[in-house]
């Protein structure tokens, strides 16, 4: 699809449609029509003839999380919490053998978000396993770890995070039959507008009880999830000052400079 809204676009020698489109999943037709055309206006406003890879993956940032904000004034406190926050992340996911990789991370505001880190996945994925899911958590919560540990506190800027965290850990209960304690099934009947893939309502199929058990199971999950963040974070303090400090300096890390930080820092499976 990409391919298609390139054509007659003058695109750099060495663009690999392939690296953007990885970077882009969920992404509509018209979303990347929009990403291939604010490429082409970065590229002009860089004096550009032809429209680079760094032209396409801002243009995927800008569609993504909107455009830079640079005249966001942040205080050096709140841009420290970011930067450690954002590598939190990056740590995490680095550690963990089945996160997708980190590709970017930034503390540049973009729209609502104070900082953001942006992963590629390693394939094109149509199904999702328990353990994946478990270190997408641990890497969600790695930004909330991050401050606890490096701060004694936690900010606000987690807020997202957290939201998504509980959302995902209600799903492997009620939805994908992954809890241990409460089986393979399903819970709530969930009634959908089917032409809008939304759904409106949730028909609660089960006891006031078995409601417990499902919160407790969430709570489970999510604690695993965090415990496993804090000891990553826990055992790499210093890489994790490192990568921060860095951050702070240069506002935006890519693979190559984030590889070339987490040397010697090999994939460990997280303890069961």
């Amino acid at each position: 699809i990409l391919e298609v809204h390139a054509r007659g676009k003058p695109l750099a020698e060495g663009v690999d449609l392939e690296t953007i489109a990885k970077e882009t999943p969920g992404f509509s037709g018209a979303d990347l029509a929009n990403l291939i055309n604010e490429a082409a206006l970065l590229a002009a406003r860089r004096n550009r003839k032809d429209i680079g890879l760094n032209d396409l993956e801002d243009a995927a940032d800008r569609v993504i999380a909107g455009p830079e904000r640079k005249s966001r004034i942040i205080s050096k406190k709140e841009r420290e919490i970011i930067a450690y926050h954002e590598s939190g992340h990056a740590l995490v996911a680095k550690v963990l053998p089945n996160a997708d990789p980190v590709h970017k991370i930034s503390i540049v505001a973009r729209g609502m978000m104070g900082g953001w880190t942006r992963f590629l996945p390693s394939e094109e994925r149509h199904l999702w396993t328990k353990s994946q899911f478990d270190d997408r958590l641990a890497v969600s919560l790695g930004g909330h770890v991050a401050e606890e540990i490096s701060f004694g506190e936690v900010s606000t800027g987690a807020q997202n995070d957290l939201e998504q965290a509980t959302k995902l850990a209600r799903k492997m209960v009620t939805e994908y039959g992954m809890s241990e304690k409460l089986g393979p099934r399903t819970f709530g009947q969930r009634q959908e507008l089917v032409f809008l893939g939304r759904e409106i309502s949730e028909q609660k199929d089960y006891s006031d009880k078995t409601a417990q058990e499902i919160d407790g199971e969430v709570h489970n999950i999510i604690q695993r999830a965090y415990s496993t963040a804090k000891r990553i974070i826990s055992e790499n303090k210093a890489k994790l000052k490192q990568l921060a400090e860095q951050l702070i300096i240069q506002e935006t890390l890519e693979e190559p400079e984030l590889d070339k930080i987490f040397e010697g820092l090999a994939p460990q499976p997280a303890p069961s």
